[in-house]
């Protein structure tokens, strides 16, 4: 069943947002394909998907607080 947005005069449109983060060094990525990234050294590592649904401002106000936290988990020092 197909659901047609409805827009409110003066309501903020609403959307969907589908993205994936990983880190790889310089040079290490050949390509990239349906969420999975193939290394120049031959391996297939997966890429996690995120969706984040709201208005374009609720939707960019998460985007920066979720690569805000990818950069903190990558920076941590390694035990």
């Amino acid at each position: 069943m197909t659901r047609k947005l409805k827009l409110v005069k003066g309501g903020s449109q609403r959307g969907t947002l589908v993205y994936g983060m990983r880190w790889f060094e310089e040079g290490a990525v050949s390509g990239v394909d349906d969420a999975r990234v193939s290394t120049i050294d031959g391996n297939t590592r997966q890429v996690s998907m995120h969706l984040i649904e709201g208005t374009r401002a609720q939707i960019r106000r998460q985007l920066m607080n979720s690569i805000d936290a990818f950069f903190e988990l990558i920076d941590e020092p390694k035990s």
